[in-house]
């Protein structure tokens, strides 16, 4: 409501206030012939200071809030001297408006702290939206009413936003996942310490793994004649999205159009872009590679074939549902009790890379 100036010189006009009210207190006990006597003798002096056209200096707030204060019990207008008194008024105006502003809280008031983290959140997770779509979603869906304007005054202050015609990458990614592709490329270290490089191609949509090669020197005649091995000649896919790594170079995505894909290369820096294979290559880090020692690119290759099997067509993955990209087998029908196996079934377990997972199966028991 002040700043911290106008806070201070307002404890300081305060301040100035009360000692000159002990002081009229005081004066109240005194004779009146004294006081009598007390006024001229000022008076005298003011009236020296303008004989001598001697021009007072500016007054304090104190001052002014004290001069408006004692003229409510004097006739004011013959003892003034030092101002008009078009400025004594001026001051009062002033010390009513300020009193005012202190007893009442202008505006209306705030809307509650959740209701105002749910409009900042409907606008970050939609830039599309104006301040009309966001009341009308408040209004139709959650049953808050708030006008356009209360939203707009709520609104978050967005310096990196585009426009409303823009679209953030993670939306356009979300809105073509079925026609996306992503690759990229990962380091093994093998046991006679030579590095592979193990290339990955991925579905977005599916989270399907479309191919997956090991070499010693990846190149981009190499890069073109895996995405001849992956992709059929009827596939659907549109987009392609890559880092950019000097493996990817611009031939090569020029010989990728004759595969009717449009190539989409991230920002530098920024792999967040291509978060989703990423991802992948985490997770084929954190449940494979961390605990095997390929012997050779011969090895590695057998090894990553049975992984990239399991994780296609066994490996449960929550972004789907939970739900499998290539399930080998139809989805059991739930049984009747939460937590029993179907009747006349039991269990069975198929290890995987020599123990490391297992695979899971309901089969029907002997009679």
């Amino acid at each position: 409501m002040f700043s911290g100036l106008q806070f201070s010189s307002l404890i300081r006009a305060g301040f100035g206030v009360c000692l000159e009210l002990s002081t009229f207190l005081r004066s109240c006990v005194r004779s009146g012939s004294a006081l009598r006597a007390e006024n001229l003798f000022l008076r005298k002096q003011l009236a020296f200071y303008q004989e001598r056209q001697i021009r007072p200096r500016r007054l304090t707030d104190a001052a002014r809030i004290s001069l408006v204060l004692w003229s409510r019990f004097c006739d004011w207008r013959s003892a003034l001297v030092i101002v008009k008194p078009e400025t004594l008024i001026g001051w009062h105006r002033r010390l009513f408006k300020m009193f005012w502003k202190i007893k009442s809280r202008p505006g209306r008031p705030k809307l509650p702290r959740n209701i105002r983290q749910l409009i900042a959140r409907m606008v970050q997770e939609n830039p599309t939206w104006g301040q009309g779509r966001v009341a009308d979603e408040l209004a139709l869906k959650l049953g808050i009413l708030v006008s356009p304007r209360t939203v707009g005054a709520y609104w978050p202050n967005q310096p990196d936003s585009r426009g409303p015609s823009s679209q953030r990458w993670n939306s356009f990614v979300r809105n073509h996942t079925r026609s996306l592709l992503a690759c990229d490329f990962l380091v093994v270290v093998t046991a006679g310490f030579r590095q592979l490089y193990v290339f990955v191609l991925m579905e977005i949509g599916t989270r399907r793994i479309v191919h997956c090669n090991v070499t010693s020197h990846p190149t981009s005649a190499w890069t073109l004649q895996q995405f001849r091995e992956g992709l059929p000649s009827n596939h659907g896919h549109r987009f392609l999205i890559h880092d950019r790594d000097s493996i990817f170079s611009t031939e090569l995505d020029q010989q990728l159009q004759s595969f009717r894909l449009t190539v989409l290369r991230t920002p530098v820096p920024a792999p967040q872009a291509n978060a989703y294979c990423e991802r992948l290559i985490g997770t084929m880090r954190r449940e494979f590679l961390d605990f095997v020692i390929p012997l050779g690119e011969r090895h590695l290759r057998s090894l990553l074939k049975q992984w990239v099997a399991h994780y296609n067509q066994s490996r449960p993955h929550s972004s789907l549902g939970p739900g499998i990209p290539e399930p080998a087998n139809l989805m059991p029908v739930p049984s009747s009790g939460r937590h029993t196996l179907p009747e006349g079934s039991r269990v069975m377990a198929r290890p995987v890379l020599g123990g490391l997972h297992h695979e899971y199966r309901l089969e029907k028991a002997a009679a």
